[in-house]
Protein backbone atom coordinates (compact mmCIF):
# COMPACT_ATOMS: atom_id res chain seq x y z
CA UNK A 1 0.00 0.00 0.00
CA UNK A 2 1.54 3.38 -0.99
CA UNK A 3 2.61 5.77 1.75
CA UNK A 4 0.26 8.81 1.94
CA UNK A 5 1.78 12.09 0.83
CA UNK A 6 0.51 13.60 4.09
CA UNK A 7 -0.49 11.88 7.33
CA UNK A 8 -1.60 13.76 10.47
CA UNK A 9 -2.57 12.20 13.78
CA UNK A 10 -3.94 13.95 16.87
CA UNK A 11 -2.79 17.44 15.86
CA UNK A 12 -3.47 20.03 18.56
CA UNK A 13 -2.64 23.71 19.01
CA UNK A 14 -3.99 26.02 21.73
CA UNK A 15 -3.56 29.76 22.13
CA UNK A 16 -4.29 31.68 25.37
CA UNK A 17 -7.98 32.19 24.59
CA UNK A 18 -8.82 29.47 22.08
CA UNK A 19 -8.04 25.91 21.04
CA UNK A 20 -7.35 26.48 17.34
CA UNK A 21 -6.69 22.84 16.37
CA UNK A 22 -8.28 20.13 18.46
CA UNK A 23 -7.21 16.58 17.60
CA UNK A 24 -7.12 16.73 13.80
CA UNK A 25 -6.48 13.52 11.82
CA UNK A 26 -5.94 13.71 8.04
CA UNK A 27 -4.53 11.60 5.22
CA UNK A 28 -3.82 12.90 1.73
CA UNK A 29 -2.90 10.52 -1.08
CA UNK A 30 -0.10 11.29 -3.49
CA UNK A 31 -1.23 13.12 -6.61
CA UNK A 32 -4.61 14.28 -5.30
CA UNK A 33 -5.98 17.77 -4.76
CA UNK A 34 -7.23 17.93 -1.18
CA UNK A 35 -9.31 20.80 0.19
CA UNK A 36 -9.64 22.10 3.73
CA UNK A 37 -12.85 24.10 4.26
CA UNK A 38 -14.35 25.84 7.25
CA UNK A 39 -15.64 29.14 8.62
CA UNK A 40 -13.17 31.83 9.63
CA UNK A 41 -11.63 30.75 12.91
CA UNK A 42 -12.23 27.04 12.25
CA UNK A 43 -8.49 26.27 12.45
CA UNK A 44 -7.69 25.78 8.75
CA UNK A 45 -4.78 28.20 8.47
CA UNK A 46 -3.28 27.15 11.81
CA UNK A 47 -3.44 23.51 10.70
CA UNK A 48 -1.77 24.38 7.41
CA UNK A 49 0.96 26.45 9.12
CA UNK A 50 1.77 23.55 11.46
CA UNK A 51 1.99 21.13 8.52
CA UNK A 52 4.27 23.59 6.68
CA UNK A 53 6.60 23.88 9.66
CA UNK A 54 5.76 27.54 10.31
CA UNK A 55 4.01 26.92 13.67
CA UNK A 56 4.83 24.37 16.36
CA UNK A 57 2.07 22.00 17.43
CA UNK A 58 1.34 21.31 21.09
CA UNK A 59 0.73 17.64 20.29
CA UNK A 60 0.33 15.30 17.36
CA UNK A 61 2.28 13.60 14.59
CA UNK A 62 2.94 14.81 11.03
CA UNK A 63 4.48 12.91 8.13
CA UNK A 64 5.07 14.66 4.81
CA UNK A 65 6.16 12.44 1.93
CA UNK A 66 6.98 9.83 4.58
CA UNK A 67 9.27 12.25 6.48
CA UNK A 68 9.00 14.04 9.83
CA UNK A 69 10.01 17.63 10.57
CA UNK A 70 12.06 16.53 13.59
CA UNK A 71 14.47 14.40 11.53
CA UNK A 72 14.17 15.59 7.93
CA UNK A 73 13.22 19.27 8.07
CA UNK A 74 15.68 20.41 5.41
CA UNK A 75 14.62 17.69 2.97
CA UNK A 76 10.93 18.47 3.48
CA UNK A 77 11.56 22.16 2.75
CA UNK A 78 13.27 21.25 -0.52
CA UNK A 79 10.35 19.05 -1.62
CA UNK A 80 7.30 21.21 -0.77
CA UNK A 81 6.02 24.55 -2.01
CA UNK A 82 3.97 27.03 0.04
CA UNK A 83 1.72 29.92 -0.95
CA UNK A 84 0.55 31.88 2.10
CA UNK A 85 -2.58 34.05 2.26
CA UNK A 86 -0.42 37.08 1.49
CA UNK A 87 3.07 37.44 0.05
CA UNK A 88 5.18 40.54 0.71
CA UNK A 89 7.85 41.50 -1.82
CA UNK A 90 9.90 44.64 -2.42
CA UNK A 91 7.91 47.18 -4.41
CA UNK A 92 10.56 47.46 -7.11
CA UNK A 93 11.45 43.82 -7.56
CA UNK A 94 10.24 42.31 -10.83
CA UNK A 95 8.69 38.84 -11.25
CA UNK A 96 11.77 37.62 -13.08
CA UNK A 97 14.09 38.90 -10.34
CA UNK A 98 11.90 37.43 -7.57
CA UNK A 99 11.85 34.01 -9.23
CA UNK A 100 15.62 34.08 -9.83
CA UNK A 101 16.21 35.08 -6.20
CA UNK A 102 13.92 32.45 -4.68
CA UNK A 103 15.26 29.79 -7.04
CA UNK A 104 18.82 30.47 -5.88
CA UNK A 105 17.88 29.20 -2.40
CA UNK A 106 17.31 25.63 -3.63
CA UNK A 107 19.61 22.96 -5.05
CA UNK A 108 17.01 22.26 -7.75
CA UNK A 109 14.75 24.88 -9.35
CA UNK A 110 12.61 25.53 -12.38
CA UNK A 111 13.62 28.30 -14.77
CA UNK A 112 12.03 31.70 -14.36
CA UNK A 113 10.86 31.64 -17.97
CA UNK A 114 9.09 28.31 -17.45
CA UNK A 115 7.28 29.61 -14.37
CA UNK A 116 6.37 32.95 -15.97
CA UNK A 117 4.81 31.04 -18.85
CA UNK A 118 2.97 28.68 -16.47
CA UNK A 119 1.24 31.53 -14.60
CA UNK A 120 0.85 33.74 -17.71
CA UNK A 121 3.10 36.57 -16.54
CA UNK A 122 5.52 36.67 -19.46
CA UNK A 123 4.40 40.17 -20.48
CA UNK A 124 4.94 41.39 -16.88
CA UNK A 125 8.27 39.66 -16.34
CA UNK A 126 10.20 42.93 -15.94
CA UNK A 127 7.49 45.12 -14.40
CA UNK A 128 7.85 46.31 -10.81
CA UNK A 129 5.86 44.26 -8.31
CA UNK A 130 4.02 47.36 -7.10
CA UNK A 131 2.53 47.83 -10.59
CA UNK A 132 1.01 44.34 -10.78
CA UNK A 133 -2.72 43.86 -10.28
CA UNK A 134 -4.00 41.74 -7.39
CA UNK A 135 -4.51 38.77 -9.69
CA UNK A 136 -1.02 39.12 -11.16
CA UNK A 137 0.51 39.29 -7.67
CA UNK A 138 -1.36 36.10 -6.70
CA UNK A 139 -0.11 34.34 -9.83
CA UNK A 140 3.45 35.42 -9.00
CA UNK A 141 3.03 34.10 -5.45
CA UNK A 142 1.95 30.76 -6.91
CA UNK A 143 4.97 30.72 -9.22
CA UNK A 144 7.23 31.35 -6.21
CA UNK A 145 5.65 28.35 -4.47
CA UNK A 146 6.63 26.22 -7.48
CA UNK A 147 10.15 27.56 -7.94
CA UNK A 148 11.81 24.47 -6.38
CA UNK A 149 9.76 22.05 -8.52
CA UNK A 150 7.97 20.67 -5.41
CA UNK A 151 6.28 17.29 -5.11
CA UNK A 152 3.66 18.73 -2.75
CA UNK A 153 2.16 22.23 -2.76
CA UNK A 154 0.20 24.02 -0.02
CA UNK A 155 -2.10 26.88 -1.07
CA UNK A 156 -3.83 28.97 1.61
CA UNK A 157 -6.87 30.70 0.04
CA UNK A 158 -5.03 31.24 -3.25
CA UNK A 159 -7.91 33.00 -5.06
CA UNK A 160 -9.44 35.20 -2.33
CA UNK A 161 -10.14 38.69 -3.64
CA UNK A 162 -9.58 37.83 -7.29
CA UNK A 163 -12.00 38.54 -10.11
CA UNK A 164 -13.66 35.52 -11.81
CA UNK A 165 -11.25 35.50 -14.74
CA UNK A 166 -8.19 35.53 -12.45
CA UNK A 167 -9.70 32.77 -10.29
CA UNK A 168 -10.28 30.52 -13.32
CA UNK A 169 -6.72 31.18 -14.49
CA UNK A 170 -5.38 29.92 -11.17
CA UNK A 171 -7.71 26.91 -11.32
CA UNK A 172 -6.01 25.95 -14.59
CA UNK A 173 -2.60 26.10 -12.90
CA UNK A 174 -3.82 23.84 -10.06
CA UNK A 175 -5.22 21.35 -12.58
CA UNK A 176 -1.91 21.38 -14.42
CA UNK A 177 -0.07 20.65 -11.15
CA UNK A 178 -2.35 17.66 -10.60
CA UNK A 179 -1.72 16.55 -14.18
CA UNK A 180 2.02 16.63 -13.44
CA UNK A 181 1.49 14.27 -10.49
CA UNK A 182 1.94 16.85 -7.72
CA UNK A 183 -0.06 16.68 -4.51
CA UNK A 184 -1.97 19.86 -3.71
CA UNK A 185 -3.49 20.82 -0.34
CA UNK A 186 -5.54 24.01 -0.40
CA UNK A 187 -7.89 26.03 1.76
CA UNK A 188 -10.62 28.05 0.10
CA UNK A 189 -13.63 30.21 0.87
CA UNK A 190 -15.34 29.29 -2.39
CA UNK A 191 -17.58 26.23 -2.60
CA UNK A 192 -17.56 26.19 -6.41
CA UNK A 193 -13.76 26.17 -6.29
CA UNK A 194 -13.70 23.19 -3.94
CA UNK A 195 -16.18 21.27 -6.11
CA UNK A 196 -14.25 22.07 -9.28
CA UNK A 197 -10.73 21.28 -8.02
CA UNK A 198 -10.77 18.89 -5.06
CA UNK A 199 -10.68 15.11 -5.33
CA UNK A 200 -11.47 14.96 -1.61
CA UNK A 201 -11.92 17.51 1.17
CA UNK A 202 -12.41 17.91 4.90
CA UNK A 203 -14.72 20.40 6.59
CA UNK A 204 -13.38 21.89 9.84
CA UNK A 205 -15.26 23.71 12.58
CA UNK A 206 -14.08 24.76 16.05
CA UNK A 207 -10.69 23.14 15.46
CA UNK A 208 -12.09 19.70 14.56
CA UNK A 209 -12.65 17.82 11.31
CA UNK A 210 -16.41 17.21 11.11
CA UNK A 211 -16.67 15.60 7.66
CA UNK A 212 -14.34 14.13 5.03
CA UNK A 213 -15.03 12.73 1.57
CA UNK A 214 -15.31 13.53 -2.10
CA UNK A 215 -17.55 16.48 -2.99
CA UNK A 216 -20.02 14.06 -4.59
CA UNK A 217 -20.13 11.71 -1.58
CA UNK A 218 -20.62 14.56 0.90
CA UNK A 219 -23.49 15.92 -1.18
CA UNK A 220 -25.03 12.44 -1.45
CA UNK A 221 -24.72 11.91 2.30
CA UNK A 222 -26.80 15.04 2.84
CA UNK A 223 -29.75 13.13 1.34
CA UNK A 224 -31.29 16.38 0.09
CA UNK A 225 -30.93 16.19 -3.68
CA UNK A 226 -32.77 19.45 -4.39
CA UNK A 227 -33.33 22.93 -2.99
CA UNK A 228 -36.24 25.22 -3.86
CA UNK A 229 -35.37 28.92 -3.70
CA UNK A 230 -37.76 31.85 -3.38
CA UNK A 231 -36.03 35.12 -4.34
CA UNK A 232 -37.14 38.53 -3.04
CA UNK A 233 -36.54 42.12 -4.09
CA UNK A 234 -34.26 43.17 -1.25
CA UNK A 235 -33.71 41.38 2.05
CA UNK A 236 -35.81 38.24 2.52
CA UNK A 237 -38.44 38.47 5.32
CA UNK A 238 -38.37 36.25 8.41
CA UNK A 239 -39.72 32.85 7.26
CA UNK A 240 -40.67 31.49 10.70
CA UNK A 241 -44.45 31.92 10.35
CA UNK A 242 -44.43 30.70 6.77
CA UNK A 243 -42.43 27.59 7.71
CA UNK A 244 -45.14 26.68 10.22
CA UNK A 245 -47.82 27.17 7.57
CA UNK A 246 -45.85 25.09 5.04
CA UNK A 247 -44.94 22.42 7.58
CA UNK A 248 -41.34 22.39 6.37
CA UNK A 249 -38.05 24.08 7.27
CA UNK A 250 -37.39 27.35 5.43
CA UNK A 251 -33.88 28.86 5.67
CA UNK A 252 -33.29 32.59 4.98
CA UNK A 253 -30.18 33.49 2.92
CA UNK A 254 -29.81 37.24 2.24
CA UNK A 255 -32.38 37.97 -0.50
CA UNK A 256 -33.87 34.47 -0.73
CA UNK A 257 -35.41 31.56 1.13
CA UNK A 258 -34.05 28.04 0.70
CA UNK A 259 -36.26 24.98 1.22
CA UNK A 260 -34.34 21.67 1.07
CA UNK A 261 -36.44 18.81 -0.29
CA UNK A 262 -36.10 15.29 -1.62
CA UNK A 263 -39.24 15.71 -3.78
CA UNK A 264 -39.45 19.16 -5.43
CA UNK A 265 -42.36 18.12 -7.66
CA UNK A 266 -44.53 17.41 -4.63
CA UNK A 267 -43.34 20.47 -2.72
CA UNK A 268 -43.80 23.09 -5.44
CA UNK A 269 -47.63 23.12 -5.65
CA UNK A 270 -47.94 23.26 -1.84
CA UNK A 271 -45.32 25.99 -1.68
CA UNK A 272 -46.97 28.21 -4.28
CA UNK A 273 -50.40 27.73 -2.70
CA UNK A 274 -49.08 28.61 0.76
CA UNK A 275 -47.17 31.63 -0.59
CA UNK A 276 -50.29 32.96 -2.30
CA UNK A 277 -52.43 32.41 0.80
CA UNK A 278 -49.87 34.22 2.99
CA UNK A 279 -49.28 36.98 0.38
CA UNK A 280 -45.53 36.30 0.34
CA UNK A 281 -44.00 38.92 -2.05
CA UNK A 282 -41.39 36.70 -3.74
CA UNK A 283 -40.18 37.61 -7.23
CA UNK A 284 -38.85 34.28 -8.53
CA UNK A 285 -38.93 30.59 -7.73
CA UNK A 286 -36.03 28.34 -8.68
CA UNK A 287 -35.21 24.64 -8.20
CA UNK A 288 -31.59 23.52 -8.07
CA UNK A 289 -29.68 20.44 -7.03
CA UNK A 290 -27.94 20.36 -3.66
CA UNK A 291 -24.34 21.64 -3.67
CA UNK A 292 -21.28 21.54 -1.49
CA UNK A 293 -22.39 24.84 0.04
CA UNK A 294 -25.56 23.13 1.29
CA UNK A 295 -23.37 20.45 2.89
CA UNK A 296 -21.26 23.13 4.52
CA UNK A 297 -24.23 25.04 5.90
CA UNK A 298 -25.89 21.91 7.27
CA UNK A 299 -22.65 20.69 8.84
CA UNK A 300 -21.59 23.97 10.44
CA UNK A 301 -24.87 25.82 10.77
CA UNK A 302 -23.31 29.10 9.63
CA UNK A 303 -21.97 30.85 6.56
CA UNK A 304 -18.38 30.42 5.46
CA UNK A 305 -17.25 33.96 6.28
CA UNK A 306 -18.73 34.33 9.77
Amino acid sequence: MPVPALRIRGLRKAFPKVVAVDGVDLEVAGGEVFGLLGPNGAGKTTTLEIIEGLTTADAGEIEILGLTWERYGQEIRSRIGVQLQSTSLFNKITPREALDLYGSYYPKCRTSQDLLQLVQLEDKADAYHITLSGGQQQRLALALALVNDPEMVFLDEPTTGLDPQARRSLWDVVRRMKGEGRTVVLTTHYMDEAEALCDRLSIMDHGKVIATGTPASLIADLDLPSVVELTFEGVAPDPAAFAVRLGQAVEPRADLWEIPTSDPKALLPRLLEAAEAAAIPFSQVHIRRATLEDVFLHRTGRSLRE
